[in-house]
């Protein structure tokens, strides 16, 4: 069945009734299945995350239709007969949207000779606070020279891609307090074959693989007074947490406001990063995106484009619908022992005071589905050190290189049923969630240490109370 028309859900029964203490160790502990509020849907296989939001009326479910075909069906070179869809690249990581986010989940990292399709790097050199204030303003960064900010490994037949993105793997062994011992992979990045001349000496580079689509409505909805609440820079309190909301330009509104998407929060909201996408990854213009990411030095006004702009405001107005609609799924053995105390072992080591648990949503102009609604995202959407080991380096608006935006973990049990090869972190490092827990450090050094002194018993408890979410 195709994907664009699976909207028959199953019946949303969640019971009312608490399976586990509603707080523990100062921290809520969620006790319904309904993870994504009303909207919740009743799925866990590979369409787990692909389904609109369960509370979606039938004539938004077929704008959500529509924005899914764009979503998912592949661009083209321009000119084409399916002029609504062409004006691909001439560079470009891929040609959907789908090819990064694969059924909606999360992106991985290249096999043996495969390519780097969901991963991809951002690239940048340093900046002069002074002479290139205007830019870190608005673009948060100073681009490469004639590389810009992001490596585009694909290209139209009659273009070259910039280069060619090799990584290497080092193995890493963790030792853990029992005497387990787990082998982590540590990737080390390489770029080959440029083809438009020689890297800049002083490039930073930033790799980042596509992260799961689910619930982005609802976190958009989520009143930014609550998490101007969390944010905490100057660590007033003590506890070793310090996160703070990063600060972006808002093309639309011409200002800057607090972000809140991507792996370092460097978006706004759901409509600018989905046209950045367009933009970075696809070569696609917008209303709000008028210019890719080719410099000068490549020429890419010798190819013809799909149109001025090439992503019309209204597909862009319905792939943001469907970003935005795409539901969260169930919690599911939320009664199970192990997933209890995992819980109460979630709270316990201090992850939830990054990983927020529960939110109510604002009210969001003619969306009903994703006003007023209890959530439970797991994240608080500000940025936070995570220690050398995670560092890239390379900064963006207020985000330095240790920064990283917490993810959200609502749907995390799911990411390999969507897409087996689907890693974890923000470069898709961790093949599992130990792994992705073993690799935190900085301002979650001390949580990942209480995880590393556990028994094995209660390791495989927190284990499962992820994979519930």
């Amino acid at each position: 069945m195709k994907r664009a028309l699976i909207f028959c859900l199953l019946p949303l029964a969640f019971s009312t009734q608490p399976l586990i203490a509603e707080t523990h160790a100062g921290y809520p502990i969620q006790t319904t299945p309904a993870t994504g509020g009303e909207g919740t849907v009743n799925q866990a296989d590979t369409n787990a995350y692909s389904l609109p939001q369960g509370n979606l009326s039938m004539t938004k479910r077929l704008d959500f239709s529509v924005g899914n075909s764009f979503f998912r069906n592949p661009w083209v070179e321009a000119p084409a007969s399916t002029d609504a869809r062409d004006g691909l690249g001439p560079l470009f990581n891929t040609n959907s949207c789908q090819g990064c986010h694969i059924k909606d989940g999360r992106g991985h990292p290249p096999g043996v000779d495969e390519p780097p399709v969901s991963l991809f790097l951002r690239l940048a050199v340093p900046a002069d606070s002074v002479k290139d204030a205007e830019l870190l303003r608005k673009h948060g960064f100073k681009p490469a020279p004639v590389y810009g900010s992001q490596l585009q490994t694909a290209a139209l037949p009659a273009a070259k891609p910039e280069a060619d993105l090799v990584i290497d793997w080092e193995p890493v062994q963790e030792i853990l307090g029992d005497g387990t011992v787990v082998e982590l992979r540590k990737p080390e990045y390489r770029i080959e074959n440029p083809n438009y001349g020689p890297m800049p000496a002083n490039l930073l580079v930033s790799p980042r693989v596509a992260p799961q689509m689910i619930g982005m409505g609802l976190l958009e909805a989520i009143p930014i007074a609550d998490l101007e609440a969390l944010a905490d820079p100057e660590d007033t309190d003590n506890n070793g947490i310090s996160g703070k909301l990063n600060q972006v330009w808002d093309v639309a509104s011409q200002q800057t406001l607090p972000g809140r998407f991507g792996w370092k929060a460097a978006e706004p909201d759901v409509h600018q990063q989905s046209m950045g996408a367009f933009a970075g990854d696809m070569g696609l213009t917008s209303s709000i995106k008028p210019t890719t990411d080719c410099t000068p030095e490549q020429q890419c006004e010798r190819f013809t484009h799909g149109g001025e702009p090439e992503v019309s405001d209204k597909v862009a107005d319905f792939v943001t619908f469907y970003a935005k609609s795409l539901a969260v799924p169930a919690r599911r053995d939320l009664g199970a022992e192990s997933v209890q105390k995992g819980a109460r072992l979630f709270n316990e080591t201090g992850c939830a005071g990054c990983h927020t648990p529960k939110y109510q949503t604002g009210e969001v102009a003619d969306r009903p589905d994703l006003s007023n609604q209890t959530i439970w995202p797991y994240t608080d959407l500000l940025l936070h050190d995570m220690g050398p080991a995670l560092a890239d380096g390379r900064d963006e608006f207020l985000a330095d290189g240790n920064e990283w935006r917490t993810p959200p973990l609502w749907g995390i049990g799911l990411a390999q049923v969507v897409n087996p090869q689907s890693g974890f972190l923000h470069d898709g490092r961790a093949r599992t969630l130990e792994e992705a827990i073993l690799w935190h450090g900085g301002e979650a050094r001390p949580a990942a240490d209480r995880y590393r002194q556990m028994a094995e018993s209660e390791r495989s408890a927190l284990i499962d109370f992820l994979n519930s979410l």
